[in-house]
């Protein structure tokens, strides 16, 4: 890969440079590389049109000449503009890793140095409660008998472990222990497996529909659809949407609602914040402890309603 000039380099080229070294060198996937470089190209426009770098069009914008007064600038552009603060965090991000690299390999001082967006919003998960979570495993589906065993293992499984989709649709049968009531979670991007339990209601429920695939081996996939393949975590969402429907429940939930329920329902029920953060194997205890706001908001509504002096 080419290095960048030093002198004027004119923009475009430097987005492709660093584009392509994600691509390549520092192996980012397509779509990463596709977002940097819409970011890149959002601040270059505003560049161009406020004329705040030489150059008469965004094509001929000098990098060396870009100050940390532009980017803060730019960035009070996109909150006036209605950005959410969780965007104006990811353009910054695309904007530092940019000059970063420029400054490593090129020698460009890096401008955006030391800039900060703010933290983003703190956002609450989603919870269904306890009867939603019944209604929606017990609905009626109305796609065949084989589906409706399939989708209830499916929900009950979900539920009964706390998993990611990924996860849940990346389950084989050999990481099912009927015996132990356990399931092993393989999980990706450097996390680490781990055992979940999983409860008689869930492993009944796969029991039955194991014995519809009968037979299949150990190493075949848990979820399939009807021709056998692997399902996809876009292929829950519309089960769920469907599902939803059909019990009447809130259309917004999520499969990964789910995952938030579990985490609710046993801090409500008195299970411990560490024992939770491991079944849902999660690196740092400070997030799961966002379950215990949700809890502690769940107890105040409760307060407000049946208390007489609330």
């Amino acid at each position: 890969m080419k290095l960048v000039s030093l002198v004027l380099v004119r923009m475009l080229r430097h987005i492709d440079a660093f584009a392509n070294y994600l691509a390549g060198a520092a192996g980012a996937a397509a779509n990463t590389v596709k977002s940097y470089r819409a970011d890149l190209a959002g601040f270059r426009g505003f560049m161009s049109q406020r004329k705040l770098a030489p150059g008469a069009d965004a094509g001929e914008l000098s990098v060396e000449a870009i100050e940390t007064d532009h980017i803060r600038a730019y960035l009070a552009h996109l909150v006036r503009h209605g950005a959410s603060r969780a965007t104006v965090q990811r353009r910054l991000a695309a904007l530092k890793a940019f000059f970063r690299y420029h400054e490593t390999f090129a020698g460009i001082r890096d401008p955006a140095r030391g800039l900060r967006a703010g933290r983003r919003e703190a956002r609450l998960p989603t919870v269904m409660r306890e009867q939603e979570v019944g209604k929606l495993i017990e609905g009626a589906d109305s796609t065949g008998a084989k589906a409706a065993l399939r989708d209830r293992a499916l929900f009950e499984t979900l539920y009964a472990c706390g998993l990611r989709v990924s996860e849940l649709t990346g389950l084989d049968w050999r990481d099912v222990d009927e015996d132990a009531g356990m399931v092993m979670v393989r999980s990706g991007k450097g996390r680490k497996d781990r055992l979940v339990p999983i409860g008689e209601p869930a492993l009944a429920a796969l029991g039955r529909w194991r014995q519809a695939q009968q037979p299949v081996s150990y190493d075949h996939p848990v979820f399939t659809n009807l021709r056998g393949r692997r399902l996809s975590a876009r292929s829950v969402q519309r089960m769920m949407a469907r599902r939803l429907r059909r019990a009447g429940l809130e259309s917004t939930a999520t499969p990964h609602g789910l995952r938030h329920s579990f985490a609710t329902h046993l801090l409500d029920r008195g299970a411990d914040l560490r024992t939770i953060q491991d079944m849902l194997g999660h690196a740092s205890l400070a997030t799961t402890q966002r379950y215990t706001q949700v809890s502690i908001g769940r107890l105040k509504e409760v307060h407000r309603r049946a208390h007489p002096r609330a």
